[in-house]
């Protein structure tokens, strides 16, 4: 149970990352899980930024929504709201990656095949968890091999205090779904799992893992 003053920022959804005006690398995340999260804080009467990438979502009522497109975008977005939040979870699935440069012009078909350089985006959770303070800092881990240890390096790596995994090379759960397939893991060692089951749901089992029931 936590007080009505409590503050939460959730990320959802994909960034962009564009090569020209009309072409972007991104991925398959449809936010359901991020805005799942955002909807369960505002019904415990939190107080809730939802900073979300390009999706084809409704806001969810009670939530202080902030669009944004790029991993650029969304880790200025972050960054401003940070400091004054209790709850960090970073269900966006930022890309990794993005072209070096962007084309001011659609880039025309003139051969058979085109090189693009990529450079890595900086890693928005990693930079956010190494100035917490009060924070709780919650991350993702959506894996498609040795999730459990990936997950659990991620949680290491990037100064979590939780970590959601989930498997999503499995059909029916994860990304795009409406369902979700979860295991949670502590910095403490503790580890549990939960689904599948409809992501709402998911996000129920999140927040009370985490902070205990309304």
């Amino acid at each position: 149970m936590k007080a009505s003053n409590f503050s939460c920022l959730v990320t959802a959804g994909p960034t962009r990352e564009y090569l020209d005006p009309v072409r972007f690398f991104s991925n398959a995340s449809s936010g359901k899980m991020g805005y799942a999260l955002a909807s369960a804080a505002a019904a415990r009467r939190w107080s809730v930024n939802l900073v979300s990438g390009p999706v084809c979502l409704a806001p969810p009522s009670g939530v202080s929504l902030h669009r944004v497109v790029t991993a650029a975008d969304m880790e200025s977005t972050c960054r401003q709201l940070f400091p004054s939040c209790d709850l960090l979870i970073m269900c966006a699935a930022v890309a990794d990656y993005r072209p070096v440069s962007t084309e001011r012009r659609k880039i025309k078909k003139k051969q058979e095949s085109l090189e693009v350089h990529l450079e890595a985006t900086r890693d928005i959770l990693k930079a956010l968890a190494s100035e917490k303070r009060h924070q709780l800092c919650v991350g993702f881990a959506a894996e498609t091999d040795h999730v459990d240890a990936h997950a659990r390096k991620k949680l290491r790596d990037k100064n979590l205090d939780w970590i959601v995994a989930n498997d999503v090379s499995r059909a029916g759960v994860g990304m795009e779904a409406d369902d979700n397939c979860v295991r949670l893991f502590s910095r403490t060692g503790e580890s549990t799992s939960f689904g599948p089951a409809p992501k709402s749901d998911v996000a129920e089992f999140i927040l009370r893992s985490i902070l205990g029931p309304k």
